[in-house]
């Protein structure tokens, strides 16, 4: 199975970090101060690195980063 974004399920943010689920049960969290994907909260586990078009990586930019994890 090939995923896309639209296979995310967005969560929301608390205390700035970003939350996505898949249908398979996985979560991915982001902070905008974090190059990377975490799967924890803490952001101590990074599952996969953004490569951000700037000096901060945006939440478009965490989202397709998962997607690329996934589809790996």
């Amino acid at each position: 199975m090939k995923y896309s974004v639209s296979d995310l399920i967005y969560q929301g943010e608390a205390s700035g970090v970003h939350n996505w689920d898949t249908l398979a049960g996985s979560s991915f969290y982001w902070h905008p101060d974090w190059l990377h994907i975490a799967e924890d909260m803490t952001g101590h586990n990074a599952t996969a690195h953004i490569e951000p078009s700037a000096e901060k990586a945006t939440k478009a930019e965490a989202a397709e980063t998962i997607v690329k994890h996934l589809n790996k």
